[in-house]
């Protein structure tokens, strides 16, 4: 384990360049032991080339990354024998069977106890006994749960691990999650489904164009997202007097107008009040909205392009 008070991963203005190129630009964050910490963004802001860095894979052109307060450029294999890694792309050998693939890995990893491992098999009914060419997607990445957690890795690195897996199965994956950070281990997710997300992460960094846009929990980025108010009236509304007080007006049709409201709304009620509204609902932006105005807020950066 990582030293007492030690994060398990430290990114300190962590740079990639590929030529005259950026990758990432100036990347901040840190993950704390037993946590699950999200990493998200739009493809192309900069996550996977993040990931190989930790992994050792890249070597950054400038800044600082500690693994365990390892070196990856330098002590790339002790870190990788304490990590568990599921690409967002698996790729299997196209003629091994599911058992032949988890045999070999368990050889790798010096793994005797299978005894974990076929728990995981029958937790997630992944199939064994077909090359790996003829299984679907869901079926695949399934073998790759498997391979990430069958040697209880202190940090787990889960890239879209949810991709192609059914329902039942994505909620058997969350209870694995639970377990896995109940037993004091680390899980670094990155994952397009926002409602993964919401229900399994503490903290998450968002990445726009190879930056970091924010880094904060959820429960902040919830209390800070936007709310979304609808108003009717029973004639047609001004959207022109919301708008004063700060408001986005998203959409107005006749009698019915819905606003975007960030920061106090007693100002907006009292004119909807004096506007005559006969009806209000209002509910806080869920991580989908809240992210996309993370994403459409940031600045325009120049980062030609991100591998």
């Amino acid at each position: 384990m990582a030293a007492s008070g030690t994060p398990v991963v430290h990114v300190e203005h962590l740079t990639r360049r590929f030529g005259a190129r950026r990758g990432i630009i100036d990347v901040d964050f840190g993950i704390e032991a037993g946590e699950v910490f999200g990493f998200l963004g739009p493809n192309g802001a900069g996550k996977s080339t993040t990931i190989r860095i930790l992994l050792g894979l890249y070597r950054p052109t400038s800044g600082q990354v500690r693994v365990f307060d390892l070196d990856p450029k330098h002590e790339a294999a002790r870190i990788l024998r304490r990590v568990g890694y599921l690409p967002g792309e698996l790729t299997l050998y196209p003629r091994l069977t599911g058992a032949q693939h988890l045999d070999r890995f368990a050889h790798m990893r010096g793994l005797t106890d299978l005894r974990y491992r076929d728990q995981l098999v029958d937790r997630f009914g992944a199939e064994l006994d077909r090359p790996a060419y003829t299984l679907s997607k869901g079926n695949r990445q399934k073998i790759g749960l498997v391979m990430a957690f069958m040697h209880r890795p202190e940090l787990l690195v889960l890239d879209e691990p949810t991709s192609g897996i059914d329902p039942l199965m994505q909620d058997e994956f969350a209870d694995l999650v639970h377990e896995t950070v109940a037993d004091g281990r680390t899980i670094l997710l990155s994952s397009h489904d926002l409602d993964e997300v919401q229900r399994l992460v503490g903290r998450v960094c968002i990445l726009r164009e190879g930056r970091v846009v924010v880094t904060a929990t959820v429960d902040d980025l919830r209390r800070s997202a936007p709310r979304s108010i609808e108003l009717r009236f029973d004639h047609d509304a001004r959207p022109e007097m919301f708008a004063r007080l700060g408001a986005e007006v998203r959409s107005c049709e006749g009698g019915r107008i819905i606003l975007s409201v960030t920061g106090p709304v007693a100002p907006l009620l009292r004119t909807a009040a004096d506007e005559g509204a006969v009806d209000i609902t209002a509910r806080r932006a869920d991580l989908d909205e809240l992210f996309l105005s993370y994403y459409r807020a940031a600045p325009d950066l120049e980062v030609p392009d991100v591998y």
